[in-house]
């Protein structure tokens, strides 16, 4: 093609056989329309960078318009380039989308509504038809009917797309953001298909109920290479038998930078997961320009000796926000200068904590004083007297769980003071209203200008003149790390006891499945947060149920 600039002739000689991207880009210009740099990335799946490079290489046969919002380009003269708009090979997966309107229709909606992206969490968007899609492969490619799907994050809504699909499957959730986890469960209760959602943070580990419980993995972690494998290992702890199942990977990265992609796929590998298939530019979404709005899909077969396994607790899997590499040299300063203040006296001084949690300067924590991680803190009740616990750097999230699994003693934790619990009155309330009846909270600043907030939560048991539901969620409260259904049991037959009436283990079974037959499989550290009304809820019914109940409660 002599007629092309020099520019571009260039170009496209020194990518080689890799210049079937640029043709792309030249492709879609060859129809004369005004297009966006935005609009181009989303269409071909081209990195921004690639792109940009190609419509600079046009020269004088390339129009700009920056009138606007955004700059649009049309080719001038279009001949030369019609050549590059050839036939290419069909979408396999078309024609199973396109036998599934209703689903197509209803995952349009739904992802639209969704709540919008976590740029803290890495989200960006998948399309509609990118969900879709997903759950057309998962069902061609493995017998899901009767099978447990679990989603590593969920923020494309792959599990409701999977079981619109596949109704006769089961699917479960773990995220780490209530957002995505109240809309999901409130989208499956409407559908009627079988979704269980998890809190959990991914580096500290999954739920107790969800290690060893499922068939099939599906996950689109963070793009960094911790985050990729972590989120996979989460994934291989959750399978019951991995040999059996399949860890299914969103994954995507420039084509400008082939050595991530290569440190990614040698952690993959060098976990023993076989590359059984890897599907190009399979995922689309609405933004991630940089990576071509696109990203592959990979197909994982682990081997008998595949690692699972926790991985180091302090992962920065993250690329932006508190959680990001780059926020940690911030914090050990600002941690050193409260400790020691009115807010927080220094550890194992007067008033000080016996027992600090998370990960702390040496200088803020003196010898003697018990240190535990912030895995165990979560997973396993603690002996202590005081503790205080550091949520800074990316674990804000978790404020709520780690001040109920303290288990009924005093605790302080610290956060960033712009957290959304502790900002404003509302996230207050809200925190306040999720610690229940049971436990006093205050707020401090760490210190005038301070970046840091302190919340002290110390145990307030309501008296005997409470009502018997405020006494049932107060006794749940501090064995939080118990499984939900057998705390409430054994809550509701000594709050019985304490109001004179004999509940047997039966009938607390029986109550306590009829009102909360949500709580299976839960903890309070794991249940999501919009469940936590459904739950004091459940306390009254439960006691208006057992005083209403005519069958003796000796039987």
């Amino acid at each position: 093609m002599n007629d092309l600039p020099p520019e571009l002739s260039a170009l496209l000689d020194a990518q080689g056989a890799d210049a079937a991207r640029a043709h792309r880009v030249l492709a879609a210009l060859s129809d004369g329309a005004w297009w966006s740099p935005r609009e181009l990335v989303r269409a071909t799946a081209v990195a921004h960078r690639t792109a940009s490079a190609v419509l600079d290489a046009l020269g004088p046969d390339l129009e700009r318009d920056s009138s606007g919002a955004e700059e649009r380009v049309r080719l001038v003269r279009t001949g030369p380039y019609a050549a590059f708009d050839r036939p290419r090979a069909a979408d396999p997966w078309a024609p199973l989308i396109q036998a599934r309107p209703e689903a197509a229709e209803e995952l349009r909606r739904l992802v639209a509504e969704a709540p919008p992206s976590r740029t803290d969490l890495d989200h960006v968007a998948a399309t509609a038809r990118t969900a879709l899609r997903r759950g057309v492969f998962l069902d061609e490619r493995f017998d899901l009917a009767g099978r447990r799907l679990l989603c590593v994050g969920d923020h494309d809504l792959t599990s409701l797309a999977a079981l619109l699909v596949r109704p006769e499957a089961e699917a479960v959730v773990v995220d780490v953001d209530e957002r995505m986890l109240a809309y999901i469960g409130a989208a499956a209760d409407r559908l009627g298909l079988r979704v269980r959602c998890h809190f959990a943070d991914l580096r500290l580990g999954l739920p107790p109920a969800v290690a060893g419980a499922c068939d099939v993995v599906f996950t689109d972690p963070p793009y960094t290479p911790e985050g990729v494998e972590l989120f996979v290992r989460r994934g291989l702890e959750g399978m019951a038998d991995p040999r059996r199942g399949r860890v299914v990977v969103a994954y995507g990265a420039s084509e400008t930078t082939p050595g991530l992609v290569a440190k990614t796929q040698a952690r993959l590998a060098r976990m023993d997961l076989v590359f059984e298939a890897v599907h190009p530019d399979f995922n689309r979404y609405s933004g991630a320009e940089a990576i071509g709005a696109a990203s592959d899909l990979y197909v994982l077969r682990p081997l008998a000796r595949a690692a699972a396994g926790r991985g180091p607790e302090a992962a920065r899997i993250y690329s932006q926000g508190g959680n990001a590499k780059e926020a940690a040299a911030a914090r050990s300063g600002e941690l050193e200068e409260l400790a020691g203040s009115s807010a927080l006296p220094e550890p194992g001084s007067d008033g000080g904590p016996e027992t600090v949690v998370g990960d702390w300067p040496a200088t803020a924590a003196r010898a003697g004083v018990h240190r535990v991680r912030l895995g165990t803190w979560m997973s396993t009740p603690v002996e202590a007297e005081d503790a205080v616990v550091n949520l800074t750097g990316g674990w804000e999230a978790l404020l709520g769980r780690a001040l109920l699994a303290s288990g009924g003693m005093k605790v302080r934790a610290v956060v960033p003071a712009s957290a959304p619990q502790v900002r404003d009155e509302a996230g207050q309330r809200a925190l306040a209203a999720l610690l229940g009846p049971g436990v006093g909270v205050r707020f401090r600043r760490g210190g005038p200008g301070s970046r840091l907030m302190v919340v002290e939560a110390a145990p307030s048991p309501p008296g005997p003149d409470a009502p018997p539901s405020d006494r049932l969620r107060a006794r749940c409260r501090e064995r939080a790390h118990g499984p939900l259904p057998r705390v409430m049991r054994e809550a509701l037959i000594a709050v019985a006891a304490e109001e004179g009436r004999s509940v047997n283990k039966k009938t607390a079974r029986r109550s306590v499945a009829e009102a909360a037959p949500w709580a299976a499989g839960h903890t309070l550290l794991d249940l999501p947060e919009h469940r936590f009304p459904d739950l004091d809820r459940a306390a009254e019914r439960i006691f208006e149920a057992v005083e209403g109940d005519p069958r003796d409660p000796g039987e």
